[in-house]
């Protein structure tokens, strides 16, 4: 099967506004990591009065720059695709600058306070958007309408935003050029993933606009390679354990190998959400509760066993 065809440069500086098309902007907050790559992309729709996706973090240069970006014009509407401290923080001071108000789904399940995978992409527990919006929802400003796409799986509250006019999608973490996406239990689920992946394949969009790093220029082919990236990933996790490995973690230092050691943990979340997306199928099960430290066993050897 062929590999996501991953693309990791794009031209940025930051602190600078880029103009992407006739409709839409981008300044790259300056908060590079593991997790957020070069940084949180902000998006500008519109002229004049405009809409703002993900505004990003509260950093004093990245309000200036904003501020410069901005200048002369309204901020009618302020999106975030979910409530992730690399996402939405600055949502409500920039709102309240503008004198409008905040748009999201609402809050997600909360991640326990000792989760593991925190690093620059934890939970904005302070923030709930003035506007809950739902699936299908539509807004529109001079020259540009966003439909409101609800898309679980790297949080329950995930939300990508399709731009009619050009017919290109605004998919925050949901999906990314650079990287996989973390799902991580209890908030993520990778059925729902996989199942939104599918949706946004089949919606044709001609772009596809992540929060962070470069758009995805040919989403048909590379949603294909994303998702069969999963299903391969899930039969690994399956094969493991059918191999009598019962632990995630050690699942994890086998077929990540490769990965940076600090996405290990991220990892563990990832494998976690295929897990139970394996029990939900009656694959495997664990004589207890479903948890990173759990063991795990198939379905089909205890079936053999009895």
């Amino acid at each position: 099967m062929t590999a996501i065809p991953f693309k990791k440069d794009f031209d940025f500086e930051y602190g600078r506004c880029d103009r992407l098309s006739a409709r839409i902007r981008r300044i790259v907050a300056p908060n590079p990591g593991p997790f957020t790559y070069t940084g949180t992309g902000v998006y500008i729709i519109g002229e004049g009065e405009v809409a703002v996706l993900d505004p990003g973090p509260v950093m004093p240069e990245h309000i200036a720059a904003l501020d410069k970006a901005l200048e002369g014009e309204r901020v009618t509407h302020v999106f975030v695709t979910h409530h992730h401290l690399d996402h939405s923080p600055m949502a409500k001071p920039l709102a309240q600058k503008h004198g409008c108000q905040t748009y999201g789904y609402g809050p997600a399940q909360a991640m326990p306070e000792d989760c593991e995978v925190r690093m620059e992409a934890g939970d904005d527990r302070g923030f709930t958007p003035d506007v809950l919006i739902q699936d299908g929802a539509v807004f529109s400003g001079p020259n540009w309408t966003l439909e409101a796409l609800h898309t679980p799986g790297h949080t329950s509250n995930h939300m990508c935003y399709a731009l009619k006019e050009e017919n290109i999608l605004f998919c925050g973490d949901h999906v990314m050029a650079w990287s996989t996406s973390v799902v991580s239990p209890p908030d993520g689920d990778m059925g729902d993933y996989l199942s939104q992946l599918e949706r946004i394949r089949a919606r044709q969009f001609a772009r596809l606009w992540p929060t962070h790093g470069p758009a995805v220029d040919e989403p048909d082919a590379f949603l294909g390679a994303y998702i069969a990236h999963r299903r391969r990933r899930e039969a690994a996790i399956l094969g493991e354990i059918e191999k009598g490995q019962t632990q995630i973690r050690a699942i994890v230092e086998t077929l990540y190998s490769d990965v940076d050691k600090r996405l290990h943990p991220a990892a563990a979340h990832s494998v976690f959400a295929h897990v139970i997306h394996l029990i939900k199928q009656g694959k495997i099960t664990t004589p207890g509760a479903a948890e990173l430290g759990a063991q795990y066993h198939p379905v089909s050897q205890i079936a053999h066993a009895l």
